[in-house]
């Protein structure tokens, strides 16, 4: 019973950390957004059914990450505001990487992240395709 208690208690841990820093990302340029929130719904999912309510029911969240688990689908708002911040990022990067090269392997982590991103289906595109 407290091995089961300890692992709910450390879901629950990574759920909040993982949403604090999805929050954060929405304001903080090279720091995502979506990953750390689909993080915290699957964290939350194994250490507090009220907070995986709560996050699908979110007016910001919720949709999201019903889309996700439900066809695993990113909105294109989403997948544009990811693209901008991370060319933002981008720029910042090359403009304030003390070597070249530091700046480069960011981007080209940004750059696989982005192509892997306009790859993943639209919310119902997949109903459509069938």
């Amino acid at each position: 019973m407290a091995r089961n208690r300890l692992g709910r208690a450390l879901w629950l841990v990574l759920a909040w950390v993982s949403l604090l820093l999805g929050v954060i990302g929405i304001v903080l340029p090279g720091l995502p957004t979506t990953p750390f929130v689909l993080l915290a719904a699957f964290a939350a999912a194994r250490g507090s059914l009220r907070l995986h309510a709560w996050l699908h029911n979110h007016p910001r969240f919720g949709q999201m990450l019903r889309d996700w688990e439900r066809e695993g689908a990113v909105s294109r708002r989403a997948k544009w505001f990811a693209t901008i911040t991370m060319l933002a990022s981008a720029v910042m990067m090359g403009v304030f990487s003390p070597r070249w090269w530091m700046a480069a392997i960011g981007t080209a982590f940004m750059l696989a992240v982005a192509i892997w991103l306009w790859l993943r289906p639209e919310p119902g595109q997949r109903s459509e395709a069938s």
